[in-house]
């Protein structure tokens, strides 16, 4: 926490694109490799499904309740709210 204070509105608006960008590489991951899984290996894709399912589920988790490059058209949104927040706190 002490780690967010003391850094620019623009990295921190990098941070928030980049933890999407984690989650969404997660979950695509996920679903492409138990698709395979299932058509090749149903008997042990349960237990892979489930267990990386814990696992993803914790990662979406840390997403939404924690609070991502210039590139991304959020970024520009987020960097908004974060120059905004600063203001704030400013006056």
């Amino acid at each position: 926490m002490t780690t967010e204070m003391h850094s620019t509105p623009e990295e921190r608006a990098a941070k928030r694109v980049k933890d999407r960008t984690d989650v969404m590489w997660h979950l695509a991951t996920y679903v492409i490799v138990n698709v395979f899984l299932w058509l090749i290996v149903p008997q042990a894709a349960f237990w892979v499904t489930v267990g990386w399912g814990i696992g993803l589920a914790f990662h979406v988790a840390y997403y939404f309740i924690g609070d991502d490059g210039p590139e991304n058209p959020r970024y520009q949104k987020y960097l908004a709210e974060e120059r905004s927040r600063e203001e704030q706190d400013q006056t």
